[in-house]
């Protein structure tokens, strides 16, 4: 959608499906200095859990034949408490013509337990502070809050969506 329609994505952080866009990906870093390449998100295509992902301003630290989705990362995120996080809506596509959605009521925050800065090459393997995974920010053991009860769905680093809402 991005390639179609660049004005209406300009929102969306420019992505990469290796191997086949590897060329173009490798471009990205010519002519920059070490210090002033950009920073991507790799992701192995088939991946999950956070299992895989890595943080990389060097193409040379992937082969032209990996399977990975690369997307540049977002240097500046909106945070909360210092942290990272993203939001999880639940849908239900129920038909497609006509359109029919539902949205379920509530939504879910993953946040991560570490406080963010920007990525550099000391902090950049730092997953707990670059991810939001819940499987991988739960083993950060003495971080990880874990919500009881709904009264506490504004703390911790799995929140509530209205949570967040309610704070921004």
């Amino acid at each position: 959608m991005q390639k179609e329609f660049d004005k209406e994505y300009k929102f969306f952080p420019k992505t990469f499906i290796l191997p086949s866009e590897f060329g173009e990906f490798k471009n990205t870093f010519a002519n920059k200095a070490l210090n002033n390449r950009p920073v991507y998100i790799v992701k192995p295509e088939a991946g999950c859990q956070g299992r895989g992902i890595f943080l990389s301003n060097n193409f040379e630290d992937l082969s032209p034949d990996d399977h990975y989705v690369v997307q540049k990362y977002i240097k500046n995120p909106l945070l909360i408490d210092s942290l990272k996080f993203d939001c999880r809506l639940y849908v239900l596509v129920l038909s497609v013509d006509p359109l029919r959605i539902y949205l379920f009521e509530e939504g879910l925050a993953r946040f991560s337990t570490v406080a963010y800065k920007v990525p550099t090459k000391k902090n950049m393997q730092n997953m707990f502070m670059h991810l939001t995974n819940y499987s991988i920010n739960c083993r950060n053991k003495g971080k990880f809050i874990f919500n009881k009860n709904l009264e506490d769905s504004d703390t911790g680093h799995k929140r509530t969506f209205t949570s967040v809402l309610d704070h921004i």
